[in-house]
C-alpha cells in the first residue's frame, strides 16, 4: 500500500528543523520520501493544503480503562479520591469493562493526534486486544504492587503480558516490567523485578515522588527520598527506566537521574488537578535528563488531550521560574514526540519525521480561525492547536482517522457500550 500526502507544510521535529512545503509517500508501515512533486504511482492521495503534518503525539504514562471514571471523582483530595472513589470503582470493573474502557480512551487519543501511548494497569491481554483491534501503537505494561503477598500472581500475568504480546500487532505493541511505585515495593520486591527487566531486557515503567505523602512515608521508613531509594537499588543503572510524574524530587535526586536510560514522564494537568505540585522539568532537561510528555489516566486528568498537556508543560516552567523563555514553543513539541519517545525506547522507529521510520503522521487543520494568520508553525501548534484541530492520524502506515472520522472504531457501539458499563460501575459510590 502506497499513500501520498500532498502539499503539506512538514514539521519533522528534528533538532532544529524548520517547517517546509512539500509531499510525504508513505509505503507499508514506513515514510519512504519527503520531499516535493513526488511522482511515485500510489493507491491513495491525501490533500495536505492547510494541514501541518508532524510526528504523532506520544502519551508516555497512562491508565487507559480509567476513562470509564471520567469526571466521576474530581476536586477530591488525594486520599479521597483514591479510596472513596477510584479504589471501590476499579474493583467493579470486568475484563470486559477494561477492553471497552481502553478502546474509548483509545479513540478520544486518535481524535487529539496522539498515536502511540505507555499503559499501567490490570487485565492488560484486555488492553492489549483492543490496541491490536484499533490500530494504535502501545507499551503496555502489569502493574505491580507488593503491599500483600498474592503468591506471585501479579508477577505471572506481567510475564505473561511479556510472553504474548511483546513484538505483536505487526510491531505496534512493546511491553515493560511495571513496579508500581517506590512505597508499594519493598526493595527485595524492587531487586526481583530489577533482576527480571535485566534478564529479559525489558524497560521499566514505574511512577516516582507524585505526592509530598510519597516523599514522607519513604523518608520515614528507609531514611531516603523516593528518588535515592530507586537509586541505591539499582534501578536506573540497570534498566532503561520511564518515571511517572518525578513531582517532588530535590537537586540532589535530580543528579541520581543524571545518565539514566529512558527519562521522565512530566503529566503537568494531573498534577495540577490533583494539586501535586510543580515538578522540576527545566532543571531536569539543564541536567541533561530526557522529559516527555504523558497525561495520567482520566480518572485525574479528565482530559488526555495531549495539546493541552504541552500548553500546561510550558506555562508551568515559565511561572515557577518566573521567565517567558523557559521551555519554548518548539522544545515542548519535541517532548511530546521525540522525547517521549525515548521514554517509550521506540525512538528508533517513531517521534520524528524521517525517511526509513515508521508513518505515525498526524495532519493538523490550521483552516480556522484561532490558528490564523500563521506567524510561527511551532507556536501555533504549541500555544493554539487543541486535539480537535488533528484532521487526520496515521499509524505505522495505515489511517485511523480521516477528515475527523474513525475508520478503525465503530464510535456508536463504543457510545453505547461504554455508556451502560460506566453507569453500573459507579452506580452507589
Amino acid at each position: 500500500m502506497k499513500t501520498l500526502i500532498k502539499n503539506v507544510t512538514i514539521l519533522t521535529m528534528i533538532d532544529d528543523d524548520q517547517p517546509i512545503t512539500g509531499d510525504i509517500l508513505i509505503e507499508g508501515d514506513k515514510i519512504k520520501k519527503l520531499g516535493t512533486q513526488i511522482t511515485d504511482g500510489v493507491d491513495e492521495v491525501i490533500e495536505g493544503q492547510g494541514m501541518i503534518a508532524m510526528p504523532g503525539l506520544i502519551n508516555a504514562h497512562q491508565h487507559t480503562p480509567m476513562s470509564l471514571l471520567k469526571g466521576f471523582s474530581d476536586d477530591l483530595k488525594l486520599m479521597d479520591w483514591l479510596e472513596k472513589k477510584m479504589l471501590p470503582a476499579e474493583a467493579r470493573m470486568t475484563p470486559e469493562d477494561i477492553y471497552w474502557g481502553a478502546k474509548l480512551l483509545m479513540a478520544e487519543m486518535i481524535k487529539s493526534g496522539t498515536t502511540a501511548f505507555a499503559d499501567m494497569y490490570i487485565h492488560m491481554n484486555e488492553i492489549a486486544s483492543a490496541v491490536q483491534e484499533v490500530g494504535m501503537r502501545a507499551s503496555l505494561t502489569r502493574g505491580l504492587v507488593f503491599l500483600q503477598d498474592d503468591g506471585g500472581k501479579r508477577i505471572t500475568e506481567a510475564l505473561e503480558l511479556v510472553e504474548r504480546w511483546n513484538g505483536k500487532a505487526e510491531g505496534r505493541i512493546s511491553t515493560m516490567l511495571g513496579p508500581h511505585a517506590p512505597y508499594t515495593c519493598p526493595p527485595k520486591a524492587l531487586r526481583k523485578i530489577i533482576n527480571m527487566a535485566e534478564e529479559l531486557n525489558l524497560p521499566i515503567h514505574i511512577h516516582l515522588a507524585e505526592t509530598k505523602e510519597e516523599v514522607m512515608k519513604i523518608q520515614e521508613k528507609y531514611n531516603q527520598t523516593p528518588t535515592e531509594y530507586l537509586y541505591n537499588e539499582g534501578l536506573f543503572e540497570r534498566s532503561h527506566v520511564l518515571l511517572a510524574h518525578s513531582v517532588h524530587l530535590n537537586r540532589r535526586d535530580i543528579r541520581f537521574l543524571k545518565g539514566m536510560r529512558g527519562g521522565v514522564s512530566h503529566n503537568p494537568v494531573s498534577n495540577l488537578k490533583l494539586g501535586c505540585g510543580i515538578a522540576p522539568v527545566f532543571e531536569m532537561i539543564n541536567q541533561g535528563i530526557t522529559v516527555g510528555l504523558g497525561t495520567d489516566g482520566t480518572g485525574s486528568a479528565t482530559t488526555i488531550d495531549m495539546f493541552e498537556e504541552i500548553k500546561a508543560a510550558t506555562w508551568l516552567q515559565k511561572l515557577d521560574y518566573g521567565d517567558p523563555t523557559v521551555l519554548p514553543a518548539g522544545h515542548v513539541l519535541r517532548m511530546a514526540t521525540k522525547g517521549s519517545a525515548k521514554l517509550l525506547n521506540i525512538d528508533n522507529e517513531v517521534g520524528t519525521l524521517e525517511i526509513g521510520k515508521k508513518a505515525d503522521i498526524i495532519l493538523v487543520d490550521m483552516n480556522k480561525p484561532h490558528l490564523q494568520p500563521i506567524h510561527n508553525v511551532e507556536s501555533l501548534l504549541a500555544y493554539s492547536v487543541n486535539g480537535a484541530d488533528v484532521d487526520t492520524t496515521i499509524v505505522n502506515g495505515k489511517v485511523l482517522m480521516k477528515n475527523r472520522k474513525l475508520m478503525t472504531i465503530d464510535e456508536d457501539e463504543l457510545l453505547k457500550q461504554v455508556t451502560v458499563r460506566a453507569k453500573r460501575i459507579v452506580e452507589g459510590i
